[in-house]
């Protein structure tokens, strides 16, 4: 995801057990991060000790660096503080277990969790609140015009063009923009352009923001025409007013005693947006609604030969149902009801043997849902023992159906992702590519994850990273396919503890941003959170 989404947490507890006999507990909450991909803890920071109290409000707070597409195990621990780090077992306040996820995906970003661990005791709660530091994500948009600027070139007029800088901590600056050159005037206007408050003072809005004015020339040594300073918080008073600035040239104004200026910069315009991330949309409400479909045509072997996709030995899963196992379990962190219809296609269904490319896998056709991803494994291992595995592999049809779904609700409030897992060979491509192509205006993405050892050509085409998808024609309106082949992940010694961690990763990158895409064409706005 995008690297630097940091998140803030706040701890409280409440109702805790009172272990003095004296006066109430001290706790202070201790937070383990479990390494990725191992079962190893490790401690990431803890709170200051709060004495007297089982009702706390930690005033120190956790900034996590946050990753959608990780499951980020957290273990919170309560200790009395008194006993610094000699922590005896006796002593425990109770510990709760819970993933960064799971609090960003819960209702305004807080989550109450029951704190566990002392046998026979009621240990009362554990309170989180995630906040994303807003390390200013507003986005500026400026116009700015010069007049009168000192004349520079022998033949012509000058042809200047702006240079900005940010200050930084220690006075030195570095360079943020160039404007372009505007060729042969002393009053040029300059094209509007967008650059983010961060890069322009680092959130700093009284920070300086120093300007040079160039005359550019052909062999790279331009020359410097003057100079003004400003700060974001004077530039934005542009909003209502054109603001003026002298352009200095210091060397002139020592040497020339009627020296007044070498023109004057314009700020035309001045506009803030906010760039809103995928955290502000689940934030504000978006549901992710996940349906699964599973390829169940003859091309994956029979079931019963361990040379099947579709076998599970005693020992293991089958590759199938790794492959589910190991993307469900992200996924379910942000779907709210944590149902999820999952259909098979590609096998005659009984009882009289027709050909079906949406069967449920719990063969409920009024309602597909099964509860969790564990629903969906059980579901999907008792369709494989009830329909015959045949073919042609169609993808439309489910594509459809999930598509028309999506097409219900279309105001951001909901969002559809379709998780295909199959072998790869597809027969229907053309009708797959228009149905994609029309669900890429909807609030949808799919994810295809490639299984077995083909060659999946026609899969890295639906991906459409290197070449946008066309049908007939007609461009998809964005990239909503991710492709990713299982085989990738799993090492030749079987491990897949690591692998599995990171195919969910791969698989689930690109989603943050589809859904964006969807919000921002669409000029829709995250719902702010109710205020408290």
């Amino acid at each position: 995801s995008v690297p630097g989404t940091k998140v803030e947490l706040t701890v409280s507890c409440r109702n805790l057990l009172d272990m003095d006999t004296f006066s109430k507990s001290d706790p202070v909450v201790v937070l383990f991060v479990q390494v990725s991909g191992s079962s190893e803890w490790k401690e990431f920071g803890r709170t200051e000790v709060i004495d007297n109290t089982l009702n706390p409000d930690f005033v120190r707070k956790f900034v996590l660096d946050y990753y959608f597409e990780e499951k980020q195990n957290l273990r919170f621990d309560v200790l009395p503080g008194s006993h610094g780090a000699l922590l005896g077992t006796q002593d425990f306040l109770g510990q709760a277990f819970v993933a960064l996820g799971e609090v960003i995906g819960s209702q305004r970003g807080r989550l109450e969790r029951p704190l566990t661990g002392v046998p026979g005791k009621r240990c009362g709660t554990i309170l989180l609140l995630a906040e994303e530091l807003s390390n200013c994500r507003d986005i500026v948009t400026m116009q700015l015009c010069a007049n009168k600027l000192d004349k520079k070139d022998f033949f012509g007029k000058s042809d200047p063009f702006l240079v900005f800088y940010r200050s930084n901590e220690d006075g030195t600056f570095t360079i943020c923009h160039k404007t372009e050159v505007v060729k042969n005037t002393l009053n040029p206007v300059w094209q509007p352009f967008t650059i983010p408050v961060r890069a322009l003072c680092n959130g700093d809005y009284d920070r300086t923001v120093k300007i040079d004015v160039y005359d550019w020339d052909r062999d790279g040594s331009h020359d410097f025409i003057g100079e003004f300073a400003t700060s974001y918080r004077e530039l934005s008073r542009a909003q209502s007013q054109f603001t003026v600035y002298e352009v200095l040239n210091p060397r002139k104004k020592c040497k020339k005693k009627k020296y007044v200026n070498s023109g004057t910069v314009t700020l035309l315009s001045f506009s803030v947006e906010s760039e809103f991330t995928f955290v502000d949309y689940i934030r504000g409400g978006t549901q992710l609604n996940f349906t699964v479909a599973i390829d169940f045509t003859a091309s994956n072997g029979l079931p019963s030969q361990p040379t099947s996709l579709h076998y599970a030995s005693p020992y293991q899963l089958s590759a199938y149902a790794l492959a589910l196992k190991a993307v469900g379990e992200i996924i379910q962190d942000y779907d709210s009801d944590k149902l999820f219809p999952a259909y098979g296609f590609g096998a005659k269904v009984p009882p009289d043997g027709k050909i079906s490319h949406q069967f449920p896998l719990n063969n409920n056709v009024e309602n597909p849902s099964c509860a969790g991803i564990e629903g969906v494994l059980e579901s999907y291992l008792q369709s494989l023992r009830t329909v015959q595995l045949y073919g042609p592999t169609n993808f439309a049809p489910v594509i459809n159906q999930v598509a028309g779904t999506a097409a219900q609700v279309t105001d951001g409030s909901q969002y559809h992702v379709l998780l295909i897992i199959t072998d790869g060979v597809i027969s229907d491509m053309l009708q797959t590519k228009e149905a994609i192509v029309t669900a890429s205006s909807l609030p949808m993405s799919i994810i295809i994850v490639g299984v077995g050892p083909a060659e999946f050509e026609a899969m890295e085409e639906l991906d459409g990273d290197e070449v946008r998808l066309s049908s007939r024609g007609r461009y998809a309106e964005r990239d909503i396919v991710q492709f990713v082949p299982f085989r990738d992940y799993v090492d030749d010694s079987g491990n897949q503890v690591l692998s599995m961690a990171r195919l969910a990763k791969d698989v689930l990158a690109e989603i943050p941003e589809q859904l964006l895409s969807y919000m921002k064409t669409r000029d829709i706005k995250p719902r702010q959170a109710d205020p408290e």
